[in-house]
């Protein structure tokens, strides 16, 4: 019986954790994609401007396990290649990693 509500516990603590991840429309997410730009080049979902929508990303990288550190380093140093001729400028050097990688993670988590 203890061990039956041990692995409820468990289970229900992950859950929470996934369950309130900063989700890509929150305020917090939303503040940081406006403050750094993102919003210029990118839709959250829907049609490409000129760069992917974060919905196009997430379907490219779901199931990847680098995908965080991978795309923390692309917007940190921009690059090209990735998603046609248009080169994705580095994020502005005020940007901390704990920003970048909470942007990337919620990009990744667009459904």
């Amino acid at each position: 019986m203890k061990l039956h509500h041990s692995i409820l516990l468990v289970m229900g603590c992950l859950f929470y954790n996934v369950a309130s991840a900063e989700q890509p429309g929150s305020a917090k997410n939303t503040t940081l994609f406006t403050k750094y730009n993102c919003l210029v080049c990118h839709n959250p979902t829907g049609k490409r401007k000129a760069g992917p929508s974060f919905k196009m990303v997430a379907d490219r990288y779901a199931g990847n396990a680098q995908a965080v550190d991978m795309l923390v380093k692309k917007v940190r140093s921009g690059g090209s290649g990735s998603w046609g001729p248009m080169p994705m400028p580095a994020i502005p050097a005020e940007a901390s990693d704990a920003e970048i990688k909470l942007l990337v993670t919620a990009v990744l988590a667009t459904q």
